[in-house]
């Protein structure tokens, strides 16, 4: 049946919940138990779920275990399929899923690091448009995410330019959608705090808003012992502040699988270990993220929508086992519809306020809100002496979007201060060097087995001893095969991510190229009011000088 022909009634509210259900076949503890009371939990959340995005939810008997427990409430869902071992992406819903594909990063890892696997699961995004009522503009478009894992401080972080990349993927499917004028959430584990330039990219080019940070825009930036959160000199926060006003969901010192190996043996053991929330809390961070935007048009046939409240969920343990459902703490969010605008007639018919009153209104709602009426979210790059990515109001932008409303109210692009985006290119830069010299190490490896394998089949031909003959069979046989895979990695994959690679550093350059032109003209326009204002002083002093000396000439 066609989604019009359903009968479907837009919503006043959509609440909606990303968690990462840490379910890794075979590596992770009781992950078959623990899924199950995932699901549970889900259905049996105090705020019904509407949208779900779930990540690590790597195989189909784990989605389908939730799928039972949540089909009553989430009557439709979808599981996505990518790489070698599935992308562990899902998205379930209230109302249909009448179009979903699945994009996969160009740049996600490397077929080396087999004991990580970011590759050979095919992270990517998983794509839904979700009819919630009867009509286009009742369209959400839905991506879920699953980004490149860290594995190493920022300083470390080899894969730092493939996880920004795959920020830069999304800031454009989100970007996109934004711009067919409908309804955009974008969430999952994006496995980057605030403070990193891949938020940068995602906050700046897709006109989508942070909903932790519009509602806590004092939240944290990273963990109390970065050096972007050190920079603002605040107290170590505790275990119940990052919860609540942080929006921490990973790392946190309630969560028992981030806890010493000692006490997870004794917690597995049986004995009940309890934790004060008032404990000091330095290593929790926020990486699970509810993006959202009303698009860059609102149809004048619908309200738009408004970021109404969020907070950290799914915190409880299990029943019997007593440990955390997952290694992250869910996201919760709900937007709900904003009050009608009066019509024009109805806005002309409106008693008319001075600019006194308006001030005086300004001002009492900037009280109750304890925030700006339009707070600039868009941040720019600004490099530490520790090569810490901290943010600072960004104010380039002309129209930034509506706290309240999410919607973006121009649709030029905005861009980081040209610094950001040499940043990213040595971060490119970098990553391709190393990609040519490991695709010529491999090239060279694959050339030298092979010769030495015709050493040893020449060696065997002349050989008299069958023991010796064997053993020149067997080490040729695995140095030619290790020889082929090498030649394949260096030929086949580094040659697929050095054309990544290429293409991530061309649309760098011409955002560097665009953020210079915005500079320029932000510099000539601001030396255009210094310069004037310095005419008007000068102005105004040679009349202070005129009005001394009239009495003078008179006398």
């Amino acid at each position: 049946m066609a989604p019009a022909e359903l009968g479907l009634e837009a919503p006043s509210t959509i609440n909606i919940l990303t968690y990462n259900c840490w379910g890794l076949k075979y590596l992770a503890k009781y992950r078959v138990e623990r899924l199950q009371e995932i699901g549970r939990s889900i259905a049996a959340a105090v705020t019904t779920p509407e949208i779900v995005g779930l990540q690590e939810c790597w195989t189909q008997q784990d989605y389908l275990a939730i799928r039972r427990q949540t089909r009553h409430i989430l009557p439709h869902g979808k599981f996505y399929h990518s790489g070698i071992f599935g992308g562990g992406l899902a998205i379930l819903s209230k109302w249909p899923i009448v179009e979903s594909n699945m994009v996969r990063y160009p740049l996600n890892g490397r077929p080396t690091a087999f004991f990580r696997g970011d590759w050979y699961v095919g992270k990517g995004i998983a794509c839904a448009s979700i009819q919630t009522g009867q009509g286009r503009e009742s369209i959400v478009e839905v991506f879920c995410t699953h980004l490149h894992a860290p594995y190493a401080p920022e300083s470390e972080d080899s894969y730092m330019c493939h996880r920004t990349a795959q920020a830069w993927e999304i800031a454009r499917l989100m970007r996109d959608a934004a711009e067919r004028g409908h309804a955009v959430i974008a969430l999952g584990d994006f496995n980057l705090t605030p403070s990193s330039l891949a938020y940068q990219l995602i906050t700046t080019h897709a006109p989508m808003q942070d909903v932790w940070r519009t509602l806590h825009p004092d939240s944290s930036l990273a963990s109390a012992t970065h050096p972007a959160e050190k920079a603002r000199r605040r107290e170590i926060p505790n275990a119940k502040y990052n919860l609540r006003e942080n929006g921490a969901t990973c790392d946190s010192v309630l969560n028992t699988w981030r806890w010493s190996k000692q006490q997870q043996k004794q917690l597995f053991k049986g004995k009940s270990i309890t934790v004060d929330q008032t404990q000091p809390d330095p290593r929790a961070k926020r990486l699970d993220y509810i993006f959202f935007s009303n698009g860059l048009s609102v149809s004048p046939r619908s309200a738009p929508w408004r970021i109404h409240s969020a907070k950290v969920g799914m915190t409880e343990r299990h029943p019997t086992l007593d440990c955390s459902l997952s290694d992250h703490f869910s996201v919760e969010a709900t937007i709900a519809r904003a009050p009608p605008s009066p019509s024009s007639s109805e806005a002309d018919a409106l008693p008319k306020q001075s600019p006194m009153q308006e001030q005086s209104n300004d001002t009492a709602l900037r009280k109750l809100t304890n925030t700006s009426l339009h707070p600039t979210l868009y941040t720019s790059y600004n490099p530490s002496p520790t090569s810490s990515f901290l943010p600072v109001p960004f104010t380039r932008t002309p129209s930034p979007p509506d706290a309240y409303s999410g919607q973006v109210l121009a649709s030029s692009p905005n861009y980081l201060p040209s610094s950001a985006y040499d940043e990213i290119l040595s971060l490119i830069s970098s990553d391709k060097m190393r990609a040519h010299r490991q695709r010529r190490l491999r090239l060279f490896h694959f050339i030298a087995s092979v010769i030495i394998s015709i050493i040893c089949f020449i060696a065997i031909w002349w050989s008299t001893q069958a023991g010796i003959s064997f053993m020149l069979v067997f080490i040729s046989t695995l140095n030619l095969g290790g020889g082929i895979v090498q030649g394949l990695i260096g030929g086949l994959f580094e040659g697929s991510e050095l054309r990544a690679l290429n293409e991530f550093e061309w649309e760098m350059e011409s955002c560097r190229e665009h953020a210079e032109t915005v500079d320029g003209k932000a510099a000539s326009v601001a030396g255009g009011v210094k310069k004037h204002e310095s005419f008007a002083n000068v102005d105004h002093a040679e009349g202070r000088n005129i009005g001394k000396a009239a009495p003078a000439e008179a006398e």
